[in-house]
């Protein structure tokens, strides 16, 4: 005779207890065997506090109602209290967000003093960023021209974020919190450089090819350019 498959496993962790539904029977199946197994008098009311269980659902998508169910299942009666719902499963706004962050944008245009374009993902700017204008990106900055502005990649946190020029003469650069001043009458023209965080998180200058060892991640960056 076959064994019967199982739908809810559950594992005990320092922080309390996961239980782990399968995201691929139905959705009475995993109501059905969460209540045969909490049935368990392990499971019921007891003096001690109530032990945190996160829930992972998988990819299975749970209605509010299924949720609130499922939560009602696991702490009547017993010391126990869901800390979190875990999914693999996106929301729309979450799926968008992350279409955004991975995207390259690619501007045509002169960023001029008093300018300030903000973008989410990548940046490919074909023109120039004058002194007084700024550009600023979640992800990596890339500037087919002057940069003699201001350029913030990374403006979310992104630490891994790298901004490059063709002609690097920038007023400030910014990556991620680090902050780079430079002085006006200082002659610090580069071609094709690229500034990054180091592993102390320190910015730094220098070619752009240098990115191969310092960022290999960024071959991707590369392939989006070149689409």
């Amino acid at each position: 005779m076959a064994q019967k498959k199982q739908y809810v496993t559950i594992k005990g962790t320092k922080e309390g207890l996961i239980f782990l539904l399968d995201d691929r029977c139905s959705y009475e199946s995993l109501v059905e065997e969460l209540m045969e197994k909490l049935s368990s008098k392990h499971y019921q009311d007891s003096e001690g506090r109530d032990i945190l269980v996160k829930v992972d659902v998988g990819y299975r998508y749970l209605q509010k109602n299924q949720r609130e169910e499922l939560e009602h299942i696991i702490t009547d009666g017993r010391n126990l209290a869901v800390d979190q719902f875990e999914s693999h499963v996106l929301s729309k706004k979450e799926a968008e967000q992350m279409r955004q962050e991975s995207q390259t944008v690619t501007l045509t245009r002169i960023i001029r003093s008093g300018q300030i374009i903000k973008v989410n993902g990548d940046v490919l700017l074909i023109g120039d960023v004058n002194p007084g204008g700024a550009i600023m990106a979640t992800g990596n900055i890339c500037v087919l021209g002057a940069l003699r502005g201001i350029a913030h990649a990374g403006f979310q946190g992104n630490e891994r974020a790298v901004i490059t020029a063709s002609l690097m003469a920038p007023a400030q650069l910014r990556i991620a919190e680090i902050i780079k001043q430079f002085d006006a009458d200082q002659d610090s023209e580069q071609l094709m450089a690229s500034a990054y965080l180091d592993e102390r998180v320190s910015l730094q200058i220098g070619r752009v090819q240098q990115l191969v060892q310092t960022h290999p991640e960024l071959a991707k960056f590369e392939e989006q350019l070149l689409d």
